[in-house]
């Protein structure tokens, strides 16, 4: 009589879509790879370029160097700065060391830049919302004068606030929140202020905002949720909290072998999804490791195509 290998327990893995690169995270990769293409390497970065680790590592192993501040880059290398954006500080030094540097920020993010910009010019004073200690919000920060920016992060820091004009005010936000979060904080600041100006625009970026949607579409479905992506990516760990605030239990893993499986056990269905800096061979490498354990059907969420494409600085295409 044969011996029938033990049948795997059933897993409807439902991914989650829009998922994973954004335009701004596929244009700042494009930068470093062109940038090690035109220069040789080694290329220097500073900062992480995106937030994610299997992205930098790669980029390490292709030649690019990753450096925490200026002064570690010699004079005759070539330096990109990092998609979240920089003090204006940042590349002022490097003009004055007559360094070749290339611009990765994200066109999201300067144009947020670009708006601080103006309203500071308009004399208003920014309330600006975001997570302290976020590359982006140093480098928004970095933008205006010291003193003409106010972080808000919380409900509660809104009433807090002690302004010598609160007529004369103005918010923006970083492009990577939570936009539950970041809806509740407005509503809070057009009540206490009621004359406070608001973005031209949507802050928050297309693809933040369609990543939580495309969690919120799956979660009821959904026993638990994976997601893709680094502790440090803002947009990646919001994504775990739509789905633990809809009651769905959610971690974040960087690769495949960060499952704890012990945690999973045998749900019916799992969602999965990844943040904006991962790739999507990450998404396979995931669903690869479930086929060890559960016998898989994966289903796609439906969803309209992003079409956002961000044109590469003139310098490397020309």
């Amino acid at each position: 009589m044969l011996n029938r290998a033990p049948s795997l327990p059933p897993l409807r893995v439902l991914i989650a879509a829009p998922r994973g690169f954004c335009a701004g995270v596929d244009r700042a990769i494009q930068i470093v790879e062109l940038a090690l293409e035109r220069f040789g390497a080694p290329v220097f970065v500073r900062h992480e370029i995106v937030h994610n680790r299997f992205v930098v590592d790669r980029l390490r192993e292709m030649g690019a160097v990753f450096v925490d501040e200026l002064d570690e880059v010699p004079d005759d290398r070539p330096v990109v700065f990092s998609a979240h954006g920089v003090p204006k500080s940042v590349p002022a030094e490097a003009q004055n060391r007559s360094l070749t540097y290339v611009d990765a920020t994200c066109p999201l993010v300067s144009k947020v830049h670009r708006q601080a910009e103006r309203l500071i010019a308009e004399g208003r004073h920014i309330l600006f919302i975001g997570h302290a200690g976020h590359p982006e919000v140093i480098g928004t920060f970095g933008q205006v004068p010291s003193g003409s920016m106010t972080l808000i992060e919380t409900v509660e820091d809104v009433g807090r606030l002690e302004l010598a004009e609160p007529t004369t005010l103005a918010f923006l936000t970083q492009t990577t929140l939570s936009v539950d979060d970041t809806a509740a904080i407005v509503a809070a600041l057009k009540a206490r202020f009621p004359e406070i100006r608001a973005p031209r625009s949507e802050d928050i970026c297309y693809a933040t905002s369609n990543r939580q949607a495309a969690v919120k579409a799956i979660a009821p479905e959904c026993d638990k949720l994976l997601v893709i992506g680094s502790p440090n990516s803002s947009n990646s760990l919001r994504l775990a909290e739509v789905a633990q605030r809809m009651g769905v239990p959610a971690r974040l893993i960087e690769r495949a072998s960060d499952i704890d499986w012990d945690w999973l056990g045998e749900p019916s269905t799992l969602g999965l999804t990844a943040g904006a800096s991962a790739p999507e061979l990450l998404i396979r490498e995931v669903v690869d490791a479930l086929g060890s354990r559960f016998e898989v059907t994966e289903e796609q969420a439906d969803h309209s195509p992003e079409r956002m494409i961000f044109k590469l600085p003139r310098e490397l295409v020309a």
